[in-house]
């Protein structure tokens, strides 16, 4: 399976279209200022992004200064509190994928300028990733990343981790996505899956100006049903919830800049603090890591 850009969505192939509901507008703050609808699916819990642009016309939705992801800039003050935080952030992911597994083979599926790969490489993980972005390859292959452009080209049940940093959100078919984990992951393997949480505090707080709904490019928004569904279809197992306590903070710098028109560091830094202050009593932070494994049967 190629990781490749959304296909239009209509009403044969968008997931449960008929049982869903209008939850909200939602503006495109980065490039082209266009508004999309949220649609609401009840029996998942998950909302839609409706509707999905043309698979000709998406790429130009991922040409946004605020797309840090597929950069490694470090001059403006922001940019640097970005790679600061991620420096940070590559310990704790490099920590639990020691914590879940043996060293092995580690794929990244959606490896951006390839950091998390490189750190998992220097502490003698076997890694290999999936990039659809020339850009951000080039840049990660100068780190020493590998990359396949396919995961048809990919062994069955030879990944001890499968890994997706805020990845799956902009995956067009979620099933076969989903399918073709469960195809690479040995059966003693674990999937991790972050991804942000529209029932978390910031986000209920900014709503339609909060950052991290990304329209049109983020496809889905999960919540922790959403994640155990889903991945229970293919026998995957929920097995632990774990806080991104910095993406509170990095969401409501955007959100403030989409609802002000400039970066209030201070009212960011209180609302990203009460949302984890929040997160902390409701289990429902900014956004989350998702551990799953084979069920045992």
């Amino acid at each position: 399976m190629k990781l490749t850009l959304p296909t239009p969505i209509n009403k044969e192939n968008l997931m449960n279209i008929e049982k869903t509901k209008h939850f909200l507008n939602v503006k495109d703050f980065s490039v082209s200022q266009e508004t999309f609808e949220l649609l609401y699916d009840e029996e998942l819990d998950m909302l839609i992004t409706h509707p999905q642009p043309s698979l000709e016309k998406l790429p130009s939705y991922y040409e946004s200064v605020d797309y840090i992801s597929h950069t490694d800039g470090n001059k403006s003050l922001f940019e640097k509190m970005y790679q600061f935080v991620k420096s940070i952030a590559l310990k704790n992911k490099l920590k639990l994928i020691n914590s879940e597994s043996p060293k092995g083979r580690i794929l990244d599926i959606g490896a951006g300028v390839g950091d998390f790969l490189s750190v998992a490489k220097n502490d003698d993980w076997q890694t290999i990733g999936i990039e659809p972005s020339e850009k951000a390859k080039v840049i990660a292959k100068n780190k020493g990343v590998s990359f396949v452009e396919n995961l048809s080209e990919l062994e069955s049940n030879s990944f001890d981790v499968i890994t997706m940093w805020h990845v799956l959100e902009h995956v067009p078919d979620l099933e076969n996505q989903i399918k073709e984990l469960k195809r690479l992951i040995k059966p003693t393997g674990t999937v991790i899956i972050a991804v942000p949480n529209f029932k978390s505090y910031d986000a209920s707080h900014y709503r339609n100006f909060w950052a991290a709904y990304d329209v049109p490019i983020h496809l889905w928004h999960f919540s922790k049903t959403a994640i155990k569904k889903l991945f229970a279809n293919e026998n995957l197992e929920l097995v632990k919830v774990l806080p991104m306590k910095f993406d509170s903070f990095y969401v409501s710098l955007l959100s403030e800049k989409y609802k002000t028109g400039k970066m209030n560091f201070i009212k960011a830094f209180y609302i990203g603090l009460k949302s984890n202050w929040k997160g902390n009593q409701n289990s429902e932070y900014s956004s989350h890591i998702y551990v799953l494994k084979n069920a045992k049967n």
